[in-house]
């Protein structure tokens, strides 16, 4: 055998930088679709725990006879009868949404998921739930549901 010639099985620096720059083009394609895939999955939290909200009032509601009194403040604010934060299956530390009671009377009532500034969910608008079955989801984070908007999968 030739002492000169290596049998050194190995990558160049070459090789290495063009992987490397192959993953990092992909990791800049992927992470922003990431980030959107986990920002509809804590939406739809959201969605099922005011469903949650909505069926703790109607046992509210079936034992008062109001909506009102659900609300650790009286009638409006957080709620006293379910979690005030979304998703409920985790700490609230880790919330993505505030649950509140917007309106309370008698015969109906108004309840909103706010998304919690300072994570991603902020800028995705809050949802809101009427007694009267109707959704509304604020999709272009006006502060307000248009008539546009009623719906959670706008």
């Amino acid at each position: 055998m030739n002492p000169r010639v290596s049998d050194n099985k190995g990558f160049t620096l070459i090789e290495l930088m063009i992987t490397v720059a192959i993953v990092s083009i992909i990791a800049a394609i992927a992470y922003p679709s990431y980030q959107g895939v986990m920002v509809s999955s804590y939406r739809s939290n959201a969605q099922a725990d005011l469903m949650g909200l909505a069926a703790s009032l109607e046992r509210h509601h079936s034992g008062t006879f109001s909506y009102k009194g659900a609300a650790e403040s009286g009638d409006t604010g957080s709620p006293s009868v379910y979690a005030d934060h979304s998703p409920v299956s985790e700490p609230e530390a880790d919330r993505r949404y505030s649950l509140t009671i917007a309106v309370a009377d008698d015969l109906s009532y108004e309840i909103r998921a706010t998304p919690v500034s300072g994570t991603p969910q902020a800028g995705d608008g809050m949802l809101v739930y009427f007694s009267d079955g109707r959704k509304g989801w604020d999709k272009d984070n006006s502060g307000s549901v248009s008539s546009a908007e009623m719906c959670w999968s706008c």
